[in-house]
């Protein structure tokens, strides 16, 4: 999940940007009207807070710990299910860990007080004896029994010692009361049975459930078939199946249903030895739970996103979930850029803004190997971009790894309707959008449409409009739908909308000039009733009425 640092003041922003260089896809979410320069505003702090809580969301909050405390009061039910909480001084003096103690909060204190060079306020009494939290293991390991882990750890601070049976590699470097004859005793393994009074259970997730048949009650029986063969069911590390299976919904449903991945395998030789053989899966045992996570691998997704017009604002959570999950990230570089901030074992693969059916041959590859693919446009994928051209190359091919990712299409802010909100409305009834590049239709075709659009009075939006290679198609275009426009028709010129050097004009058809306009402008001309008005503050809304006469 996406940190958020959350900041009151413009005092902080300093402080927030510092933090997010140790969380480089943290968000800063600033006060409507009291930040500059976020990247997401918020109008009310207490709303904010609680709602990241709710989503499960790290927070960061540069304010007084009493502020939070108070603010996410009413939702303090359960300890075990809690994000990380942390209160830091706007100057980072001071790094106050107050929520989170399973979720990694204090490893998060001290990863920020390193960094602004301070000491973590760190409180926890197991975490200051022994120097990292017993209840808490790494990944690959679950805690059987949180309730009996406190009065477990409550006894080790009481003065009693403890002994430790089973590999926990993580465990050499704490500070423990290790004794021969204690009676206490830390476990690791991934038996089912009951856990003794003085005792410390952590299964290791080293199962894996090869299933052979699937239907609804599979997650029930692969439950039974741990009880059977005396595992617990926290053991389980992964259901896999043949890569033949990997679109399969109800194989995906079961994995879901017993929360563990799904893997696939090539053939059954990648399994360690079976434990339990049942109708519809089988179980095996892996020596460790490294070995049990290197079985196989993920269905790969493809995400085919659009950044929308540039600024972060614009860009749909959903985009920002795929990028933050991606692994590899495919498109022209420019785009690339636009989707920072990344992190740096992500790989960035940057092309040509010519080679879109290179580039989505590419990402299926990737994919299909099991990877996380985001394939980058900016605006809208559908509209002029990649959606398109990784669609095709799917339709293309009969290849069935590359028809077993799973392929999604996420929406973006479109140029077109990036400029005409700028603008007003100038889109608000019939319209077209019309690109003016010939490099992948003939001119006539695109003349034709000009010409009926104009005939049936649409406004429409042009992409592409000119470029060095292009010098001549715009003003043949205008010429085309002068025959149906009279020279006083609204257009609008919105040049990088959504990016800092964004320009909005509005001329009249009979002003317009191709010298007006260059490949990063998109022109939007208006139908037979667009109109205009004065807007306090200087220039004019532009809109087309809903009715038509």
């Amino acid at each position: 999940m996406r940190t958020a640092i959350v900041i009151l003041g413009q005092g902080a922003l300093a402080t927030a940007r510092r933090l997010q260089e140790i969380y480089p896809q943290a968000r800063v979410l600033g006060l409507k009207d009291r930040v500059e320069g976020a990247d997401e505003s918020y109008a009310n702090f207490g709303d904010t807070l609680r709602q990241l809580y709710r989503d499960d969301t790290p927070i960061i909050a540069l304010c007084a710990a009493g502020i939070v405390i108070r603010t996410l009061a009413p939702l303090l039910v359960e300890k075990g299910a809690e994000p990380p909480v942390l209160a830091v001084a706007e100057d980072g003096s001071a790094v106050v860990p107050l929520l989170g103690g399973l979720g990694g909060v204090n490893r998060m204190a001290r990863e920020m007080a390193a960094a602004l060079d301070v000491a973590p306020a760190i409180t926890t009494s197991g975490e200051l004896r022994f120097g990292a939290c017993l209840l808490d293991p790494p990944p690959g390991y679950a805690l059987a029994d949180i309730e009996q882990g406190k009065r477990f750890v409550s006894d080790l601070l009481g003065g009693d010692t403890l002994r430790i049976e089973g590999d926990a590699p993580w465990l050499d470097e704490l500070d423990l009361p290790l004794a021969e004859d204690a009676a206490h005793t830390l476990r690791i393994d991934a038996c089912a049975e009951g856990i003794a009074q003085n005792e410390l259970r952590i299964h290791p997730c080293i199962v894996l459930a090869h299933v052979t048949l699937v239907d609804s009650q599979l997650p029930e029986r692969i439950r039974q078939g741990l009880a059977q063969a005396g595992l617990a069911a926290a053991s389980l590390a992964a259901v896999v199946a043949p890569r033949c299976r990997m679109a399969d919904p109800a194989l995906a449903e079961a994995a879901r249903q017993l929360d563990v991945p799904l893997r696939f395998i090539h053939n059954d030789d990648e399994l360690p030895p079976a434990v339990l053989h049942g109708d519809s899966f089988h179980l095996h045992r892996a020596a460790t739970p490294l070995e049990a996570q290197g079985i196989g691998q993920p269905r790969g997704r493809l995400s085919v996103i659009g950044l929308g017009p540039g600024a972060s604002d614009f860009m749909i959570p959903a985009v920002r979930r795929a990028l933050d999950e991606a692994q590899d990230l495919l498109g022209y570089e420019t785009y690339v850029k636009m989707a920072e901030p990344l992190r740096d074992d992500q790989v960035r693969h940057c092309t040509d803004n010519r080679e879109e059916m290179q580039r989505a041959r590419h990402a299926f590859e990737l994919a299909a190997s099991g990877r996380r693919v985001v394939v980058i446009s900016s605006g809208d994928p559908g509209v002029f971009a990649m959606a398109a051209a990784v669609m095709e190359a799917l339709h293309e091919s009969s290849d069935p790894h590359w028809h077993g990712v799973e392929l999604e299409v996420l929406p973006g802010v479109s140029a077109a309707l990036a400029a005409a909100a700028k603008a007003g409305a100038p889109l608000g009834h019939d319209f077209c959008l019309i690109s003016l590049s010939d490099n992948l239709k003939p001119w006539e075709t695109i003349e034709k449409r000009l010409d009926h659009a104009g005939a049936a009075d649409l406004a429409m939006a042009f992409y592409n409009p000119i470029s060095k290679a292009r010098p001549w198609q715009l003003g043949r275009a205008l010429e085309i739908v002068r025959r149906h426009r009279s020279p006083e028709t609204l257009v609008v010129l919105g040049r990088d909308i959504g990016r800092p050097a964004e320009a909005l004009r509005v001329v009249t058809l009979g002003e317009l000039v191709p010298e007006m306009v260059d490949m990063r402008t998109l022109v939007i001309v208006g139908s037979s009733l667009t109109r205009r008005f004065p807007r306090a503050g200087g220039g004019n809304w532009v809109y087309t009425p809903r009715w038509y006469r």
